[in-house]
């Protein structure tokens, strides 16, 4: 029995499907950030266009371009990784090129100081179980 040889079709991808890219070849293999440790729940705003300067990166990626496309109002990052149709990680690595460069600016949201009461944890169980 002659077993098939791989070729260049293949049935999980059709024309529909469109260039299929590796997310660690948009990071250049990196898996953390240069700058910053965005938390899921951070801001980032778009920063005034760049100058060219020392710290630009060379040839931004489209999905830099992208993502400076969408914040230019405050965006959380797990917002737009999933407009961006990317990993999480795949956008912090991003997003730090883009604050090592000026391009944006991150905002963290101040931590919880108070843990709720426990009179109201015990509620949402007993919800949770009634359901």
């Amino acid at each position: 029995m002659r077993s098939e040889v791989p070729g260049p079709h293949h049935d999980w991808l059709d024309d529909d499907a469109g260039p299929v890219v590796r997310p660690y070849t948009m990071t250049g293999g990196r898996v953390q950030p240069v700058a910053g440790g965005f938390d899921l729940m951070a801001f980032v705003v778009a920063g005034p266009p760049s100058d060219g300067g020392e710290q630009a990166p060379p040839q931004p990626q489209p999905e830099h371009e992208a993502i400076v496309a969408m914040a230019q109002r405050p965006v959380s990052v797990a917002d737009l990784a999933a407009d961006l149709n990317l990993p999480v990680g795949v956008v912090r690595v991003l997003l730090g090129d883009l604050l090592a460069s000026d391009r944006i600016s991150m905002y963290e949201p101040p931590a919880s100081r108070q843990f709720p009461d426990d009179d109201i944890l015990k509620a949402v169980v007993n919800g949770l179980r009634a359901l």
